[in-house]
């Protein structure tokens, strides 16, 4: 008998319908058997060309196409040409389209994009925590976004929170005796943003810090006067980039980063 021959159609890549035919295969020994993966099948003449070369061999066409149209055509011309098929993906659509009462997209390639909106994501996060409070100045040039701030103005839970939505973000924390990065003033100012926050709030917010710790609210990390000297070092790096200026002293983490992605996403439109 001749070798057996499966083609794997499909109108995405087809990774998911190749990988079900190969754990089916593997259930029989001794079966020699071809696999040929025809990805990004979109209209009705490469469907007509498939089953011409399935036509008289022993052979099955296995799809995942979720058009229905191009599904139709093929049952249609493979049952006339009396081609083997089978549908992975369209009869699993058509039962979940009933139960949740709505209808499909229809739209080839979903999965691969949520996978690559996925691993972005994850990429994004482990950028943030690698690059979080100025650990490595080399994240700077690599970073969609840089956040620059004194302590405690929330820039590690805005970058965790940007980086959530599949954007690289490094934060830098500026302190008078240590001179900031070179890297922060050769990236682009249109990356920067500068977290300011009023003096008072920041005052408060650290002599709770220190309290949680179990330390005496009175150290130096909360004397006002420092407070106002790390500021003024602020205004004078910040000035220096030329980067915008966020006030985050009654902000939330959210309406931060809503700040930030919009002016992000009004650079990118003109």
């Amino acid at each position: 008998m001749s070798n057996r021959m499966i083609f794997v159609v499909s109108d995405s890549v087809g990774e998911t319908a190749e990988l079900v035919v190969k754990a089916a295969i593997s259930q029989f020994k001794d079966c020699n058997t071809e696999v040929k993966r025809i990805p990004y099948v979109e209209d009705i003449a490469t469907i007509n060309e498939i089953i011409s070369m399935a036509k008289g061999k022993f052979s099955i066409i296995v799809f995942t196409l979720v058009v229905p149209e191009l599904r139709e055509h093929l049952h249609k011309e493979a049952a006339r040409e009396k081609v083997e098929v089978y549908d992975i993906l369209g009869p699993l659509i058509d039962q979940m389209g009933s139960l949740y009462e709505t209808k499909p997209s229809h739209e080839p390639g979903l999965v691969r994009k949520l996978d690559e909106d996925y691993f972005k994501k994850i990429e994004a996060i482990e950028f943030a925590v690698k690059y979080d409070d100025g650990r490595d100045p080399r994240g700077i040039l690599r970073a969609d976004i840089v956040l620059v701030g004194v302590s405690r103005t929330s820039k590690t839970p805005l970058s965790q929170y940007l980086a959530h939505k599949g954007i690289r973000v490094a934060n830098v924390p500026l302190v008078p005796e240590v001179d900031p990065p070179e890297e922060l003033f050769k990236v682009s100012s249109d990356k920067c943003f500068g977290l300011k926050i009023s003096a008072e709030k920041l005052n408060n917010i650290r002599r709770e810090r220190l309290k949680s710790l179990g330390l005496n609210d009175q150290a130096i990390y909360a004397n006002i006067d420092r407070i106002n000297n790390e500021l003024k070092h602020f205004d004078t790096v910040v000035e220096k980039i030329g980067c915008d200026i966020i006030d985050v002293t009654n902000k939330a983490v959210e309406e931060t980063a809503n700040i930030i992605l919009s002016t992000k996403n009004k650079r990118k439109s003109l």
